[in-house]
């Protein structure tokens, strides 16, 4: 005769932490990133607000836990392999200025190392996948994906998190034509070119 396993339950803090991850993604979405607050996604999670402290340590842990970020990177295959820059540079001003909660995510990993994890993740594996499709060398293709990474995070840092003025001035089609030859030649060209 055989005796079923015994079934376990889902301990209560699994549930907890489902509870809240599912109020704080509702409410990020209904009130942005800004306007949200650790009180009301604890309401909203019918659950003590230091209890969201205790398991996210902070706003910006918790936006990082519950936040789904897709870079959404286009298909770079049939992308003739010298218009590589401009098509990730236009790509990617577009996704910050149309996205408020990759500008607050970038907010965010800047001073919490859950949300500089999650920014990591995200750019390593969507960046380094959309770079290996169109035939880089596998040895160079992480770190090309890096190359690029770096110029667009430090666009996007001054551009939309610090501001500073000929970054927010300067059209998007001059920093097109300034940033794209970078990116091309971190996709395609070789150290010292």
């Amino acid at each position: 005769m055989t005796v079923p396993a015994p079934q376990t339950q889902p301990r209560r803090s699994d549930a907890t932490r489902a509870a809240i991850l599912r109020a704080a993604r509702e409410r990020f979405a209904a009130d942005g990133y800004e306007r949200a607050t650790i009180r009301a996604i604890a309401a909203d999670a019918q659950i003590d607000p230091s209890m969201v402290m205790r398991y996210y340590g902070s706003k910006e842990g918790l936006f990082a836990a519950a936040a789904e970020f897709d870079l959404r990177l286009p298909d770079l295959t049939p992308i003739p392999p010298e218009q590589l820059g401009e098509t990730l540079v236009r790509h990617f001003l577009s996704r910050w200025d149309g996205d408020e909660t990759l500008v607050a995510l970038l907010r965010a990993a800047s001073t919490n190392p859950g949300a500089a994890e999650r920014m990591r993740d995200i750019f390593a594996n969507q960046l380094t996948t959309a770079v290996a499709a169109f035939g880089t060398d596998p040895t160079t293709t992480a770190r090309r994906a890096g190359l690029v990474a770096s110029q667009v995070l430090g666009l996007a840092f001054t551009r939309y998190v610090v501001r500073l003025p000929p970054m927010v001035d300067t059209t998007q089609e001059d920093l097109v034509s300034w940033i794209a030859p970078t990116l091309q030649r971190y996709l395609t060209g070789t150290p010292g070119s």
